[in-house]
């Protein structure tokens, strides 16, 4: 580990916007040929959460892939409680996530799944506000609080 005189900071190092260990998780995703479309837009992300795939886009987590045993198969919507009612009536398919309530689902056995996949992603790219949540921010932690219970 690098150590720098007190009052200096390390340069900026540039970031690239999209690691292209993630574009290869997406393809190589069960589901990640569903939300390919959105990975042209320039605010698109993707990153791995509790084993699933989470889709940023626009700032807001909009979908994440999740390939595990159900109920955690197909995608989940996350969205605001006041916009469940007007998402199920225009996404047939769409149902509340039996776990995550706050959340909708597209389980995999749903019929016409890849077409209800891609009116998700289509509101996704058209930046619909009924999709997404957004991140709340996280205090910055320094070094010497790690580990340390309050």
């Amino acid at each position: 580990m690098r150590t720098v005189p007190k009052g200096r900071a390390l340069p900026a190092v540039p970031r690239p916007p999209r690691p292209a260990g993630a574009l290869e998780r997406l393809r190589r995703h069960r589901y990640g040929r569903l939300v390919e479309p959105l990975a042209d837009e320039a605010s698109f992300l993707v990153k791995p959460m509790f084993g699933c795939l989470a889709c940023y886009l626009h700032g807001r987590l909009m979908l994440v892939l999740a390939d595990r045993r159900p109920p955690w198969q197909g995608l989940l919507v996350p969205t605001a409680h006041e916009s469940h009612a007007t998402l199920l009536r225009d996404v047939p398919g769409l149902g509340r996530h039996p776990v995550l309530r706050k959340w909708l689902h597209l389980a995999e056995s749903a019929a016409d799944f890849d077409a209800a996949a891609e009116r998700l992603v289509a509101m996704a790219r058209g930046d619909d506000p009924r999709l997404g949540v957004e991140s709340a921010p996280r205090p910055p932690r320094s070094g010497r609080d790690r580990g340390r219970l309050p």
